[in-house]
């Protein structure tokens, strides 16, 4: 049964996000929602939900249908509410006395602690505030449940989580999720919307498959219309030949015809569609200055621990070489980011890790999880202009092709969104020219095409980088050697799957 029924549904901005949206959402649909960063995935969630009115189209909801909206970031008025309050504030004032169990049935489900649920929201980790919001829509009991970029500071126990609860979910109620996390949409979702300006495909199929023929679709379109101009531009021709011949002697059945030639070009270009391009948010480019060094880094047998000298792990004696992509595994708090501190501040200050080696010809370039590197402060223009020493003219080219368009070069960084930010970022470590990449969540905040085009520039440059991230979909298609940290101890595993599996069956 259609709950949800989408009409030629359009919303224009400055330019038009969607157009022509055909879409009904019933029971057992699991829709992921596709697109590229500020293409209208949150918009079309707020249209879904109620609280924004489409520029064209019609939205039809069964009588009194409750759609569920979980949002991307936390209201300011939540932060100095507990976990529990915040899920229980939701429940009518008459309900909170003889139904407040519904508030720990459902932080149950979502294997929420006893100790955290009276802690305020700002004291919790981005992934347990994004729980909290999950938890405050689910308790209302909604018919269809949406969720705008529900895995944002997850980590992977927590993703394996999510995917689960979801997953174990009644099957009458529709779950819409608009995500860029490819292996969770694989792994909760049996529908796919590319959400375009012109034309919104819809597959039933979860995301990977559903790119497979998307793509097969777009190629398809785009030699239909490649045929088609170029029997119009034949068509022109003959018209252009016999227009001559027609003059020259007069006859008035070769006008006729020539008319006709360029009638039937004219019909084919104008019904010719052409393959759907996707409006750039940004080239993300790299570079490798290489190095004729095999080794870069040589561990002999560090100890990574916290400031105040708690044992996280020990490496044993490991080597970093040329063309290795390392990827870090491990659980939150084993000490990724730590170790990923030591290397960074071994390669900065040649002889501060007694244990660590690094070769002196090793150029570092480093980007953590907050992008602290481009600061929030300066301006765009102003940080690359100064820091590269590059004129503004360069600067500005530089900025506009990586997504920081004119009228944002000049405001502070911090206004940026996460992906110009991100895309900032990488233009950044582009410009440093290294020859050894240091990177932690590197694609927080990228699109589906970021993440793509950043893999492709890391491959493509052979680039030696030792990184850590939750992105599955990003760790198996970087990763050459995987580094596994746990019980204190860090080993080198032939795949991340066994991890991956083991993660997924501790939240089962």
């Amino acid at each position: 049964m259609a709950l949800i029924n989408l009409k030629s549904l359009g919303v224009t901005m400055s330019a038009p996000l969607f157009s022509n949206l055909d879409l009904i959402i019933g029971a057992g649909d699991r829709l992921g929602i596709v697109a590229a960063n500020g293409r209208g995935k949150s918009t079309l969630l707020r249209c879904l939900a109620g609280e924004l009115d489409a520029t064209t189209g019609d939205i039809t909801r069964t009588r009194g249908l409750r759609v569920g909206h979980v949002e991307q970031s936390v209201p300011g008025a939540l932060l100095d509410r507990s976990f529990h309050q915040v899920v229980a504030d939701v429940l009518p004032p008459e309900q909170l006395g003889s139904e407040l169990w519904r508030v720990d049935v459902v932080l149950d489900s979502l294997d929420v602690p006893e100790d955290m649920r009276d802690r305020p929201m700002r004291a919790l980790s981005g992934g347990w505030q994004r729980l909290a919001l999950i938890a405050r829509v689910w308790v209302t009991d909604p018919d269809v449940l949406l969720l705008d970029e529900p895995t944002n500071h997850l980590d992977l126990a927590r993703i394996g989580q999510l995917e689960t609860w979801l997953n174990a979910l009644p099957r009458e109620v529709p779950v819409i999720i608009a995500s860029h996390d490819r292996a969770f949409l694989d792994a909760t979702t049996n529908r796919t919307l590319f959400l375009r300006p012109e034309e919104s495909p819809v597959f039933s199929l979860p995301y990977s498959r559903a790119r497979q023929a998307l793509d097969e679709v777009d190629a398809s379109t785009a030699r239909r219309f490649e045929r088609d101009m170029k029997v119009a531009q034949q068509l022109r021709r003959q018209a252009a030949k016999l227009n001559n011949i027609g003059i020259n002697s007069g006859s008035d059945l070769l006008t006729v015809k020539t008319k006709q030639l360029w009638e039937r070009a004219e019909r084919l270009e104008d019904a010719a569609v052409a393959a759907h391009r996707e409006r750039s948010a940004g080239a993300i480019r790299l570079a490798n200055r290489g190095t004729h060094a095999k080794v870069l880094i040589t561990l002999d047998d560090p100890a990574v621990e916290t400031p105040d000298g708690t044992l996280l792990f020990r490496t044993g004696k490991r080597h970093i070489c040329q063309g290795d992509r390392i990827v870090l595994l491990g659980r939150n708090g084993v000490g990724k980011s730590r170790f990923i501190a030591m290397i960074r501040a071994a390669i900065a200050e040649p002889g501060s890790e007694e244990s660590v080696k690094v070769t002196p010809s090793t150029v570092l370039g480093y980007s953590d999880q907050a992008l602290s590197g481009i600061g929030a402060d300066a301006t765009p223009l102003a940080m690359v202009s100064r820091r590269f020493e590059i004129g503004e003219q360069r600067a500005r080219s530089l900025l506009a092709g990586a997504g920081v368009a004119i009228e944002m070069q000049e405001k502070r960084i911090a206004a940026l969104s996460g992906g110009q930010r991100s895309r900032l970022m990488l233009l950044v470590l582009r410009l440093l020219n290294p020859n050894f990449y240091l990177l932690d969540e590197p694609t927080n905040h990228l699109d589906i095409d970021g993440q793509e085009a950043l893999e492709d520039e890391l491959l493509k440059h052979q680039a030696s980088c030792l990184l850590a991230s939750h992105d599955r979909s990003f760790i198996r298609a970087i990763g050459n050697r995987f580094w596994l940290i746990e019980k204190r101890r860090l080993t080198e595993v032939d795949s991340p799957e066994g991890f991956f599996r083991s993660v997924a069956a501790t939240e089962r």
